[in-house]
């Protein structure tokens, strides 16, 4: 049996603890967080900590699950690397490329496997698409958009997601999932133009054009919206034969020939979630499962790895200096 601690159990804590409830063979051994009410939530008799460094410390755990904010990523990740061979941390993966870089240091010191949660690599739709890109069944990408809008993320700890200097803003908390994304499907484009705009601390807008050899890729990110405004992630992808597109709770195949639903099947997972902008646990779940499954083999982490993270995130910097 894995024994996970979880350290942070506010909004992201409790997505992964429901996702540790669906996976066989993994329990929750220990829980860190300020706030003890929201420790005693996730609990469900696992032991219960005030502070994260003393959970590294002390808990009888396997290994550490890290559902900080941002800034507060680098320092409990390079304690956990003294403690277990696997950790997992939230994305983005640091606040600034040297924390990020520190992390791959004492990762090499130790021999630690990280993995950090840059979901959208195994959110199922995306999977999908990586699938039919990599096919080449359609011909070659001739242009694509990623899209990420959101309202303003209000559920955050003393509303860290709003203050630029603990969360880099919107740029680096959500845009970064698509960034990373099309990092990992396409690679560096061969040069790329940003726009950003900033209203107060919150880095509020960004959007990037990417130029690739022969074809282009637009990632749209923002939280900047009203409370009641709907959270939206989708994207259009147009191949020279197909045009594939996510959205408005739909996957479609756009052909000639007419038009074609692309179906996947989602695990009914147990366990309740609030808040936040998500209508499922399915990304966080399977991110989790390959995670535990290394674990279970002995396996090094190949997915989303710490480089693969840094190397998004200095992407992303890239994007916020030159926009």
């Amino acid at each position: 049996m894995i024994k996970v601690g979880l350290i942070g159990c506010g909004f992201m804590g409790a997505m992964h603890a429901n996702c540790y409830k669906n996976i066989d063979g993994v329990i929750l051994g220990a829980v860190a967080d300020v706030r003890r009410e929201k420790a005693e939530e996730l609990a469900n008799g696992a032991e219960i900590f005030s502070d994260g460094l003393d959970l590294i410390n002390n808990a009888d755990v396997d290994v550490i699950d890290i559902c900080l904010p941002t800034y507060l990523h680098a320092e409990y990740a390079i304690k956990a690397m003294e403690k277990v061979k696997y950790l997992f941390v939230e994305k983005p993966v640091a606040l600034n490329i040297e924390q990020a870089k520190l992390m791959i240091e004492k990762s090499k010191e130790t021999g630690c496997q990280v993995q950090v949660g840059q979901v959208i690599r195994f959110w199922d739709e995306y999977v999908e698409l990586k699938k039919i890109i990599e096919s080449g069944k359609y011909g070659k990408v001739v242009n694509a958009n990623f899209r990420r809008i959101s309202p303003t993320p209000t559920w955050g700890w003393q509303d860290w997601l709003l203050d630029a200097r603990r969360s880099g803003g919107a740029a680096q908390d959500l845009h970064v999932h698509d960034t990373d994304y099309v990092l990992s499907v396409f690679g560096e484009p061969e040069k790329f133009t940003s726009i950003k705009n900033v209203i107060g601390e919150k880095n509020s807008y960004i959007n990037t054009i990417m130029q690739y050899k022969d074809f282009v890729v637009g990632v749209e990110g923002t939280w900047g919206l009203p409370e009641s405004y709907p959270f939206e992630a989708t994207f259009r992808v147009v191949f020279e034969k197909a045009t594939v597109e996510n959205a408005g709770g739909k996957f479609i195949c756009y052909t000639a020939d007419g038009t074609s639903e692309i179906k996947i099947e989602k695990k009914e997972l147990t366990g309740g979630y609030k808040g936040g902008n998500i209508s499922d646990l399915g990304g966080y779940y399977n991110e989790l499962v390959y995670f535990t499954d290394r674990i279970k083999s002995g396996e090094k982490i190949e997915k989303a790895t710490l480089k693969d993270a840094a190397k998004s995130l200095e992407f992303v910097l890239k994007e916020i200096e030159n926009a």
